[in-house]
């Protein structure tokens, strides 16, 4: 077993679900979830120690889990964990880098291929194949059932990103972005706004995702190049938080630019070059009057440590809201947010769920989890040891039989699903050849993008409603 096996073995996955209101974590020893209702406690949901987790992830409040282990990096697993019922076991022709959900579509990333499932049964949509290569498994889904789109890397070489309806299943915009590769990329709650950063990492833009027209940009920083970790707006698109390798946490604020100022520069070169007008320095330096028009971090949070992995969020607890930050020191951080003066945000708590980190932090008690090696990876691929990466034309899923069968009380059994003729993959460009046909069940209604008819139910408040198709 190689060094990058053994590092892959004793990862640890860490992310917010999509609302923010709780935090899954997943070793090689299991997977816990938190409820983010308090900022005095970590209220643990649920926890399994049945397996090693690569990734685990929660639709909104429900008991709805999608989960991939280390020990089988191919296959995906549905589940019901308050019912403790699986509800598909698929399997695919290389290692799942990201899972993403919203109440329409399950979406499963692997390097250069993408397959849109409907979360209502579990039946493969739709497949997005010959895409540029995309080793980190780069890719967001919006929240927002009505606008259900899907964004992930159109270009390798630059940072152009391809917005796809995942419920026309069909290929909406390509938005050129950056110069320079994606690094981070995350919508809005309600689907309609973009925000983008690259590898460089000094400059997060922000699109609408109807015409690809820029909304604003912000300007992390002038001189120093960082890893962006993540971007994540707040649940009413009025601020978008960004987390990197330094120990600074930014948070932009978003609005009417004539309403939305940035903070005055210090007085000094640029403070003097502001006073005599931004115009007669762009006559000069066209450059520098573009990022002096870039908008400021409106808030700041600073972590205790530079480098670890992080994800961050913007979250209402108990009405207020707070800045979130769960990091690979084995902490999550909680700060608050002054939502008319901005400025530096104050620590208010911070939690441990690891023990050991290999950042020199340890914590105690017997609640925490004993880790050789902690590396996050919310939207992140490690090395991939496990397994080969030969190339395959056939989409050859293995499942059960569909969720709504299974929460009826029927016994799953496998079928195995070589080809799918009905639905022609897309490739990566920016216009669809053309819209694939759905395919249809038998039972069902117009597709799997309005509710459900007939035995629809609705579970656990925001489970999804089901609609039951005989013979799938």
């Amino acid at each position: 077993m190689s060094a990058d096996t053994d590092e892959t073995a004793n990862s640890v996955f860490v992310n917010f679900n999509q609302d923010s209101s709780s935090l899954a974590i997943g070793t090689r020893t299991g997977y816990k979830l938190y409820a983010l209702s308090s900022t005095d406690k970590l209220d643990l949901l649920h926890e399994d120690g049945s397996e090693d987790i690569r990734i685990v992830e929660r639709l909104f409040s429900s008991s709805l889990l999608a989960i991939v282990s280390l020990s089988s990096p191919r296959k995906l697993k549905v589940c019901h964990f308050k019912k403790k019922t699986e509800i598909c076991n698929n399997a695919y022709t290389n290692s799942i880098l990201a899972v993403k959900l919203n109440r329409q579509r399950l979406i499963v990333c692997l390097e250069e291929s993408v397959y849109i499932h409907n979360i209502r049964d579990m039946k493969l949509l739709h497949t997005i194949k010959d895409m540029p290569s995309n080793p980190s498994g780069l890719c967001a889904l919006s929240p927002n059932s009505d606008n259900c789109l899907f964004a992930y890397p159109a270009s390798n070489t630059k940072g152009e990103v391809n917005v796809f309806d995942a419920q026309n299943l069909q290929n909406k915009i390509l938005i050129t972005a950056h110069d320079n590769p994606l690094a981070a990329i995350a919508f809005d709650s309600n689907g309609l706004k973009i925000a983008t950063a690259s590898e460089k990492g000094t400059v997060i833009r922000v699109f609408n995702v109807m015409d690809g027209q820029s909304i604003c940009e912000f300007r992390r920083g002038y001189a120093r190049c960082v890893s962006i970790y993540s971007l994540s707006f707040s649940s009413d698109s009025l601020f978008l938080c960004a987390s990197s390798n330094t120990e600074t946490v930014h948070i932009f604020k978003l609005g009417d630019q004539n309403d939305t100022k940035p903070p005055e520069e210090p007085k000094g070169v640029m403070g003097y070059l502001s006073e005599i007008g931004i115009k007669a320095v762009g006559s000069y330096w066209p450059s520098m009057a573009d990022m002096m028009n870039q908008w400021r971090s409106f808030a700041t949070a600073r972590l205790p440590l530079a480098g670890p992995r992080n994800v961050c969020a913007v979250a209402n607890i108990q009405k207020v809201p707070r800045v979130l930050i769960a990091s690979a020191d084995g902490y999550l951080y909680i700060y608050d947010l002054n939502m008319n003066d901005g400025g530096d945000c104050t620590l208010i708590k911070q939690h441990r769920y690891v023990l050991h980190s290999p950042y020199g932090r340890h914590c105690e008690g017997h609640n925490c989890q004993t880790l050789t090696t902690f590396v996050v990876m919310f939207a992140f691929r490690l090395d991939d040891t496990i397994g080969s990466s030969e190339a395959s034309s056939a989409a050859n899923i293995q499942g059960s039989v569909s969720y709504a069968a299974v929460v009826r009380g029927f016994e799953p059994n496998t079928t195995t699903v070589s080809t799918i003729a009905a639905l022609q993959p897309v490739s990566a460009g920016a216009v669809a050849e053309k819209t694939p046909p759905r395919s249809e069940s038998s039972g069902s209604g117009s597709g799997g993008g309005g509710g459900g008819s007939g035995g629809a139910q609705d579970y656990d408040g925001d489970f999804p409603p089901m609609t039951y198709s005989p013979g799938f």
